[in-house]
């Protein structure tokens, strides 16, 4: 029996400072075959010359600065993996990630997705901030329903579609709320296999209200998906009518 490829998409803006360490964390996984591709979102920084340093173990496509969630679907029109996996450029994967989710792909034929649980973990910059952050429960293991704990049968994305582009804050549970509505079969692990580095990029007050925001507006797409009322515009286009890499 063939041992099914995993692509694993690495969408990066602006992440030199940290995406070496996503990559390195990605070529240790214990589970092989595997494609590595970065999906570069305009990044003005060194970005490009941290993925030439890992030569031919890692693919690198760019595009003009369209936000992650776009990024990921450039990531998914170049993939050939029959498996999808996604990092961010700023976060880790335990060396048996992979080799975890996939076993429970083999002992679960019907499974669509399988996630892990996520860890937090916190730069030096924000040691003296902790008060703003004590309901974040800091260190303690969570549910790993993001991009950065999902393996997917890339079937599933022709069924469900493609991340939304305008919820660049939600985007991902967007999707999974979509791929519930299309009855995907799940199974979550219950050990941390990621790392969510924590840093004041990803914790700045301004993202936070965009994201609440985001969250009530795919939340209002839902019902009204559920209520038959979605005469508006559809979830993205699935993989065959969506984006391509070109090079």
């Amino acid at each position: 029996m063939t041992t099914p490829l995993v692509s694993c998409i690495v969408p990066v803006f602006n992440g030199e400072r940290y995406l070496g360490e996503a990559l390195d964390s990605i070529l240790a996984q214990t589970y092989c075959p595997l494609e590595v591709a970065v999906v570069d979102d305009g990044s003005t920084d060194g970005t490009a010359a941290v993925v030439a340093s890992y030569g031919d173990r890692v693919s690198y496509l760019r595009q003009p600065n369209a936000g992650p969630a776009a990024a990921r679907n450039r990531g998914l029109g170049a993939a050939r993996g029959e498996l999808i996996a996604f990092l961010d450029a700023d976060d880790l994967w335990h060396s048996e990630k992979l080799a975890r989710q996939m076993a429970r792909f083999e002992a679960r034929p019907e499974l669509d997705f399988c996630v892990a649980h996520v860890q937090n973990f916190w730069v030096s910059e924000l040691r003296e901030e902790g008060e703003r952050f004590r309901n974040d429960r800091r260190g303690q293991p969570l549910p790993g329903y993001c991009c950065d704990a999902l393996v997917a049968r890339r079937v599933l994305f022709e069924k469900v579609g493609l991340f939304d582009p305008g919820l660049p804050h939600a985007e991902y549970t967007d999707w999974f709320v979509r791929a519930a509505e299309h009855g995907a079969i799940s199974e979550l692990l219950p050990e941390v296999l990621v790392y969510r580095r924590m840093h004041q990029t990803n914790l700045s007050r301004s993202q936070a209200a965009a994201s609440r925001e985001q969250y009530l507006r795919f939340l209002k797409a839902s019902l009204d998906r559920r209520r038959g009322r979605n005469a508006a515009a559809g979830p993205p286009a699935a993989l065959d009518g969506g984006p391509r890499c070109v090079g």
